[in-house]
């Protein structure tokens, strides 16, 4: 039996400018990875997107990020490990805030953006994550991009740890994500980005954008929201995984 977490980036709207299809695409989803306020997001966006999380069955996860919301978090910073530690507890707390008057309970943790393409080899960055985590609750789960280190890190933490590919990004030979400003990097082609959600989800398989085969592990799969194509991403994935007879269901 193949079974998969389906997992998007949400609450990434701030103030007065709107970003993604949250209020469409959170209907298709098991997990959800809620912006804190620091790349994207602000305290009424917060609120709303837990709200429909609660009213859809739809598990709440932080999506914290550098302090960057010029350039969405996909801008590099120099950060010690303690100021990484510091930035994911506020901001993770900030989140548990809105899930615990709902509530629910806090799912998961997952890096976003620059900062979660450091953890796929940067052992200190990913330690001060996992222990920041730890220190909140250690039944706070990690999600972690396909190869990285904190996987690693969360799983010898004793976190509970979840793998994460992705439907509309290509993967370098060392299964990192190819940089979005390198040609190839989204995969557009609804057709072609099911058929490698298949392929990695029964076969543990994907081709890298060299066209080498490399192995993938995953357990939840993340379709980006803010797209133009996220809707019909995430609802052709959902008809397409059914006549494969892969289950689509949360990972607790």
């Amino acid at each position: 039996m193949y079974t998969i977490d389906l997992n998007s980036d949400m609450g990434e709207s701030f103030g007065a400018y709107k970003i993604g299809g949250d209020e469409d695409i959170i209907q298709y989803i098991t997990s959800a990875n809620v912006a804190c306020g620091w790349h994207a997001g602000d305290p009424m966006v917060m609120d709303r997107v837990v709200k429909m999380a609660k009213k859809y069955g739809v598990a709440v996860g932080a999506h914290p990020g550098y302090p960057d919301l010029m350039g969405f978090g996909r801008r590099k910073m120099v950060l010690s490990a303690a100021e990484i530690k510091n930035y994911m507890k506020y901001q993770i707390g900030a989140l548990m805030a809105f899930t615990g008057s709902c509530g629910m309970q806090l799912q998961h943790v997952a890096p976003h953006g620059a900062l979660g393409n450091l953890c796929q080899y940067d052992r200190e960055v990913s330690k001060a994550i996992c222990e920041a985590v730890c220190e909140i609750d250690e039944n706070i789960a990690i999600y972690y991009c396909a190869g990285a280190v904190l996987g690693e890190i969360a799983e010898k933490a004793g976190l509970p740890a979840a793998s994460e590919i992705f439907a509309d990004r290509a993967y370098l030979d060392d299964l990192s994500l190819v940089p979005r400003n390198r040609e190839g990097a989204m995969i557009t082609n609804l057709d072609l980005a099911v058929s490698r959600c298949v392929r990695m989800i029964k076969e543990g398989k994907v081709t890298s954008i060299t066209g080498k085969e490399i192995n993938i592990k995953g357990n939840t799969l993340c379709v980006h929201g803010d797209g133009p194509k996220a809707l019909a991403f995430v609802s052709k994935i959902r008809k397409s995984f059914e006549q494969e007879g892969i289950i689509i269901q949360n990972m607790r």
